[in-house]
């Protein structure tokens, strides 16, 4: 439990959690959130030490590992969702980019992202479920 604990108070001091005392249903127990609902990190922020480097390449790995178990989940369910089978989507496209343009495009795809998840949910009584969204831009060869 102190290995814990200390892990929960490293992250905390990294700003990733913070408490959330709400949840707690006595005073022994200490609940923590997320600061934020996304983390963003640019791996070469990481290139100055080999240790950090692979801490990054492990997270990164675990990202990808989770995001696609989250569309293969999709995919072994889809049809019993009948509704989103015509909303659910897959893209991908080539583009010819520089690494600035590739950054640009990034802005506007996170400006488009924040638009939607800042807007006001309607009153409409419609259901609205969690939709799960990623996109990765990298250079590779058709």
């Amino acid at each position: 439990m102190a290995n814990i604990s200390h892990h929960l108070k490293v992250l905390a001091a990294a700003d990733l959690i913070v408490e959330a005392p709400e949840l707690a249903r006595d005073r022994r127990e200490r609940w923590w959130r997320l600061a934020a609902p996304e983390l963003r990190w640019v791996t070469g922020d990481f290139d100055d030490d080999p240790s950090r480097q692979a801490v990054v390449s492990a997270a990164v790995s675990l990202a990808l590992d989770r995001q696609i178990g989250l569309v293969r989940a999709w995919h072994a369910v889809r049809e019993q969702r009948e509704a989103w089978n015509g909303a659910a989507f897959s893209v991908d496209k080539w583009l010819h980019l520089t690494p600035a343009e590739l950054g640009e495009l990034e802005r506007e795809i996170l400006a488009l992202l924040d638009r939607w998840g800042r807007r006001g949910v309607p009153d409409d009584g419609q259901a609205r479920e969690p939709v799960f969204l990623f996109a990765h831009g990298v250079p590779a060869e058709p």
